[in-house]
C-alpha cells in the first residue's frame, strides 16, 4: 500500500521498522492516582482488502462489524488516509475520510471499519481516569457528535508519535508525560470540532485582537461584524461558540481584567480608570466591576495588596 508523505513520516519517525505498532499498558495504584491514565496507543495500515480489525488486540478491545463493541476507556482515532465508516449508538453512522478523528466514549457502543477499496490508516490512543472524565465535558465534548474533520496537520502527528514513543520505552515518569501529552490532543480535538477548521485570523480571532486594541473605545458590533465580512448573528454565534461569551460580555470581561491590572500596579483611581477604559461613568464602572468580581474597585485593591504584603 502506498502511503502520503506525512505517513510515511509518522511512520519513520516512530522508528519503528513494521507497518504496525501497538502497545497495552499495565496500569498501577500509582498510576491511577495520578487521575489520567494512558491505557494503550498504536498505529495500523490497513490495506484495500484486508480483514478488518487485525488480529493481534486484547479480548476486550477486539469486535467485528457485526456485533460491534463496548470499551471502559475513551479512544480517540484519528484516520491519516483512507476511508470508511464510524457508527455509534448516539452518533448515528457516518463517513471517515482521511484526516478526520473520531471519540469513543466509554460505555457507548460504537463500531468502525475502513473501505475495501481504499483500506486506511488509523493512530489512536486510550485513556481513562478522573481526571480524564471530569476534561471529557457535556459542553466540549458531546456523543452525539464524534467526529472531527481536518485533524490531522504536523502538530497533531507530533503529539501522536511522542505518545507513541513514550509508551514504547517506558522511561521513567513516562504515564505523567503521556497523560500531558495527550490532554493537548484532546485539546486540538475540541478546537478543531469548535473552530470548524478556521485558521487563526478567522473574523472572531480578528475580533478578539480589534478588542484587545481598542479597550479603552466603545465597539459596535455590528459594524464590526459588517467590516469583517460576515452576518451580526453569524458573528455573535461563532464568537460565543467558540468562547463561552457573546461578544459584549467578553469585551466587558476584558476590560475587569485590564482594570484589574492598573489597581493592582498603579496608583490611578476608579474614576480614572472608569475613563481610561471608554465606562460612560465611573458608578457604571464600580457596578461592573463588582457584579464580576465582589468587590469594589478600592476593595480589591485593598484585599490584593494586603495579599502582597503577607508574601514579602
Amino acid at each position: 500500500m502506498l502511503l502520503n508523505r506525512e505517513s510515511d513520516k509518522f511512520i519513520a519517525q516512530n522508528d519503528i521498522s513494521k507497518a504496525n505498532f501497538k502497545k497495552y499498558l499495565i496500569i498501577s495504584e500509582l498510576d491511577q492516582k495520578w487521575g489520567f491514565i494512558v491505557n494503550d496507543a498504536g498505529y495500523t495500515i490497513i490495506p484495500k482488502g484486508s480483514e478488518y480489525p487485525p488480529k493481534g488486540h486484547p479480548g476486550t478491545h477486539m469486535f467485528s462489524w457485526k456485533t460491534g463493541r463496548i470499551i471502559n476507556e475513551f479512544h480517540l482515532v484519528l484516520i491519516s488516509e483512507g476511508e470508511g465508516l464510524f457508527e455509534s449508538k448516539s452518533a448515528g453512522k457516518q463517513k471517515i475520510h482521511g484526516g478526520d478523528a473520531f471519540l469513543v466514549f466509554p460505555g457507548e457502543w460504537h463500531r468502525y471499519k475502513p473501505n475495501k477499496k481504499t483500506g486506511w490508516t488509523e493512530h489512536w490512543v486510550g485513556f481513562s481516569g478522573e481526571i480524564a472524565h471530569l476534561m471529557i465535558k457535556e459542553y466540549f465534548f458531546k456523543k452525539e457528535n464524534p467526529v472531527a474533520g481536518k485533524f490531522n496537520n504536523q502538530l497533531v502527528t507530533k503529539l501522536f508519535r511522542s505518545i507513541h514513543q513514550l509508551i514504547k520505552e517506558e522511561p521513567f515518569g513516562f504515564q505523567r508525560i503521556a497523560s500531558g501529552v495527550c490532554m493537548q490532543l484532546m485539546a486540538e480535538f475540541c478546537n478543531t470540532q469548535h473552530g470548524s477548521g478556521l485558521k487563526n485570523e478567522s473574523p472572531v480571532s480578528r475580533a478578539k485582537h480589534i478588542m484587545n486594541e481598542k479597550i479603552g473605545e466603545d465597539i459596535n458590533f455590528k459594524t464590526l461584524a459588517q467590516n469583517l465580512g460576515v452576518s451580526y448573528s453569524k458573528f455573535r454565534s461563532d464568537f460565543k461558540r467558540q468562547t463561552g461569551l457573546p461578544p459584549l460580555q467578553y469585551f466587558l470581561l476584558l476590560k475587569i481584567e485590564k482594570a484589574k491590572n492598573l489597581l493592582l500596579n498603579s496608583n490611578t483611581n476608579s474614576q480614572q480608570i472608569a475613563y481610561e477604559l471608554g465606562f460612560e461613568s465611573d458608578f457604571y464602572f464600580c457596578r461592573l466591576f463588582k457584579m464580576k468580581t465582589g468587590f469594589s474597585p478600592q476593595t480589591f485593591r485593598k484585599n490584593e495588596w494586603a495579599k502582597l504584603n503577607k508574601l514579602k
